[in-house]
């Protein structure tokens, strides 16, 4: 938000701070300042290398050479159409300055005139921004003839003095402008680009930093002072005396009425009505600080109800009465600004219906949800709640008669609805941000005194306000200890309540402790410990952050709980880690379509608000995440990621089931390519295999098999796909992604390997951390290679083996597949590395004894012959 320090000015005396002096406070107080841009206002100066604090641009005003000046006639340029001369005094001396601003064009050949015009005038010499190029680019003004007519200074436009972009006309100053007056001295400024955080809202505007100010700096926030009456205006109720301008007509309570059907979504609804309006400019001075501000100034009812919103921080929104009035279906009254028959114009608050349409002001027709807040009236749709009038009810020239409304929403609701809609504002801003209801009647009040200020308009008695849903404003109690334990400062009660009093809470203190209330503009204050921590918040920034000391927490620590699921997980990741597998992550949402590449889900938990149509629903399957980061990365010479999360299983009327999962991707060359690395192979079955057989040995598991996976694994490649199982408990699948599914994806040539576990059955196996003591005795190693039917596993045969040899059999490992016609069709040769520990040194015969043994038993179940 930006905001001018001329504006700040009218609330809060600023003497003795330096622009960077109040950036620094606001950033220190969590407003932070993101830049300063200077528009007239000296820029600080800096020698020996030193930097600008806070990001700075702008320009400096110099005050001999830029002063207000007025123009008293404009004559026709003798040998230009579109040039004029001006008769100009600058306070000292008349001159005669050379112009083409077409803003005062149709004055040409007119005469004196009557009022003389306030400008911006500009000396020979000044350096200004030059207002014919694109962008901001410095100028000198140099003594020049154009057209046969000497030119050596001009009057200036917006962009030349660094005030907007706007460069079609001069600027046109208030009446009251002092001739001769340093144009600095009266109007320079410098703009304030503040981050505006949500836990700030209420901050969104220049009564709202004023106070921060003053709080922080410990001086008075001023009351507002009318313009036309000279009379001070209280900043929170808007009472201005008895010089305030109103109506003697009808109240507004007898021409309109106001229906809340959900107080949910519209807590409060004011209504406020001006009369006899005109439309037209409003004074320069509020039109430099709306664009200073990072606004367009249109007409004076537009800029009243800008500048009310950024002065007070409620958006406000202006209905012509008249076309209320008109669309009221019973047959004309006899007096304008009348409802027929009496009859009162019904103001209605609620959700629209699916399908139905507004035109907007933007010109553009918005198909509605039943999400979306309407403000209507009995024929129909007005506006769109907090975010964008309606097109029929806009105000336009011929407006008369205002009727102003401003409100309070639901701000979740409020965010939605400008995001669905596309329609970021200044007012959804602040709306879906949380603006407290009580801020609306003070909106409203000084909108239409802005409104009468500004047009002579009527101001009609009274207001029309329903308020179903009052916020509650929370007492909060805090102790000298509290402050003592959290914030490690020594406060008394008296001090703490009279930091708290700067921001406006309501303080009594009673020995050493103090009741705050929370004042009626802040919704971001809690109750109960929530609430005591927001309060000390508060003590913490007027404190100041930075006057806080260093020190030691001096409470016992908490308990160390640990968390083992956590802890499991942090170690697989580690082990994975080690393997060379890289870990990912990756978004949790998907859609369908994304899934059913890999494999297809009937059901899903649907997100309501998704950021995306390709993010609308929350995954199935862990590995199609996966997958999806493989492809994105696919031209990478070698790929191996894992990712350990959640997938979400609907469970009806209830949350979702979200068991974890374990997603292992391999692809491309085994080996990069180096210089010492002619040829590599690319990862197959066996890769994946031997890094699952690791992760499982760190996890300190045992009983591991593998067999033939079942029909759920349609992925995989029949094949090249097995299934892990822990003491016969199934825990994943792994193997080579089928080609039907890889050609769905934009994979190079390389197989896909892939594996999938369940993480909680994994993680529920118990481990073995079984010690076996070294022997004293040598082991006697041996080899066997024996010929079996085709269709007999290996692992059956490993299982024998260890079971005939018992404990004298310690390691048995298969080293060699071997088939050839030589040994018959249909067969294949397995040779196997036998490992003998006995608790003595054993003898050929013994060992002998057991490969009998372990031959015959093989014989018997499997049909195996010891090859020769």
């Amino acid at each position: 938000m930006k905001i001018p320090i001329s504006w700040l000015r009218d609330y809060i005396d600023l003497n003795g701070l330096s622009v960077e002096d109040i950036a620094r406070k606001l950033t220190l107080a969590g407003l932070e300042v993101d830049e300063i841009k200077y528009a007239g206002l000296a820029m600080p100066e800096y020698k020996n290398g030193e930097k600008h604090e806070f990001k700075t641009s702008g320009i400096a005003w110099d005050k001999e050479k830029l002063v207000v000046a007025e123009i008293r006639e404009v004559k026709e340029h003798p040998n230009a159409d579109r040039l004029t001369l001006l008769d100009l005094f600058d306070g000292k001396e008349n001159q005669t300055v050379l112009t083409g601003a077409p803003n005062i064009f149709h004055l040409k050949g007119t005469g004196k005139l009557a009022k003389p015009i306030k400008a911006a005038y500009a000396k020979e010499g000044t350096t200004l921004y030059d207002g014919h190029v694109e962008g901001l680019e410095l100028m000198t003004l140099k003594r020049t003839k154009i057209r046969g007519v000497e030119s050596y200074s001009m009057v200036c436009s917006e962009k030349e003095l660094g005030i907007s972009e706007e460069h079609e006309g001069i600027i046109l100053l208030d009446d009251d402008a002092p001739v001769g007056t340093p144009l600095a001295d009266y109007m320079g400024d410098a703009v304030l680009d503040i981050s505006i955080v949500p836990n700030m809202a209420r901050n969104a505007n220049v009564i709202g930093i004023a106070r921060e100010l003053a709080a922080l700096t410990g001086r008075e926030l001023r009351k507002r002072v009318n313009r036309e009456t000279g009379r001070q205006v209280d900043k929170e109720t808007g009472k201005q005396g008895k010089n305030a301008v109103r109506s003697t007509q009808q109240s507004v309570t007898q021409l309109v009425e106001i229906e809340i059907t959900n107080p949910e979504l519209n807590p409060r609804f004011v209504a406020g009505l001006i009369r006899d309006i005109e439309i037209k400019p409003s004074p320069y001075h509020i039109q430099r600080r709306l664009r200073l501000a990072g606004m367009r100034p249109i007409n004076y009812i537009v800029v009243a109800t800008n500048y009310a919103m950024l002065d007070i921080g409620n958006p406000l929104h202006a209905f012509d009465y008249d076309v209320l009035v008109g669309r009221i279906a019973n047959p004309p009254g006899e007096r304008d600004n009348i409802p027929p028959h009496g009859k009162k114009i019904k103001i209605i608050t609620r959700a629209a219906k699916g399908g139905e349409k507004l035109t907007t002001l933007d010109g553009k027709e918005r198909v509605l949800t039943s999400e979306n807040v309407l403000v209507c009236d009995e024929s129909g749709p007005l506006a769109m709640a907090g975010v964008m009038g309606g097109a029929e009810s806009e105000v336009t020239d011929k407006t008369r008669t205002i009727l102003l409304e401003g409100a309070a929403w639901n701000f979740i609701n409020i965010r939605k609805t400008a995001k669905q809609h596309n329609l970021p504002s200044e007012a959804s801003f602040r709306f879906s941000r949380g603006v407290h209801p009580a801020m609306a009647e003070q909106g409203v009040k000084r909108g239409l005194e802005l409104m009468a200020e500004w047009s002579g308009g009527q101001i009609a008695p009274d207001l029309v306000d329903v308020y179903p849903l009052k916020p509650k404003d929370p007492t909060i109690t805090v102790t000298t200890k509290d402050v003592k334990r959290l914030l490690g400062i020594d406060l008394t009660a008296k001090q703490i309540a009279e930091l708290l009093t700067r921001l406006e809470f309501e303080c009594k203190v009673e020995k050493d402790s103090v009741k705050a209330k929370t004042p009626p503009h802040r919704l971001d204050i809690g109750e109960g410990v929530v609430g005591l921590a927001d309060v000390l918040e508060e003590v913490a920034r007027v404190y100041g952050y930075d006057r806080i000391p260093e020190m030691r927490m001096s409470d016992s620590l908490p308990p160390q709980v640990g968390n083992p699921q956590h802890e499991w997980e942090e170690h697989a990741r580690d082990i994975l880690t080690s393997l060379g597998v890289q870990e990912v992550v990756s978004y949790r949402m998907t859609s369908p379509e994304r899934e059913s590449r890999l494999i297809s889900f009937d059901d899903y938990v649907a997100l309501a608000n998704p950021i995306a149509p390709e993010r609308r629903v929350m995954r199935r399957s862990l590995l199609a995440s996966l997958l999806e980061n493989v492809e994105k990365n696919a031209r990478a010479e070698s790929i191996s990621m894992f990712e350990i999360g959640s997938v979400f299983e609907p469970n009806k009327n209830n949350l979702p089931n979200e068991p974890r999962k374990l997603a292992i991707a391999m692809t491309g060359l085994r080996t990069q390519t180096a210089w010492d690395v002619k040829d590599s192979a690319s990862f197959d079955f066996y890769d994946m295999k031997g890094r699952l057989e690791l992760l499982l040995s760190g996890l300190r598991l045992s009983g591991i098999s593998y067999n033939t996976p079942t029909d759920s694994s349609l992925f995989l490649h029949p094949g090249k796909s097995a299934q892990v199982s822990v003491n016969g408990q199934t825990v994943g699948v792994f193997g080579e992604l089928h080609p039907l599914v890889k050609e769905k994806y934009d994979f190079e040539d390389s197989p896909v390997i892939v594996a999938e576990f369940d993480l909680d059955t994994l993680r529920n196996l118990q481990p073995t951390y079984g010690v076996t003591p070294v022997s004293e005795f040598p082991p006697v190693l041996e080899d066997i290679a024996i010929i079996v039917d085709e269709s007999v596993a290996a692992e059956r045969v490993e299982s024998l083996i260890k079971q005939t040899g018992g404990k004298i059999v310690t390691r048995v490992r298969l080293f060699d597949v071997y088939r050839d016609e030589k040994i018959g069709a249909g067969k294949k040769s397995l040779a196997y590395s036998l490992t003998y520990q006995s608790e003595k040194t054993m003898t050929d015969a013994e060992a002998a004894t057991i490969r009998t043994k372990i031959v015959k038993r093989l014989e018997h179940e499997v049909g195996a012959k010891l090859r020769s």
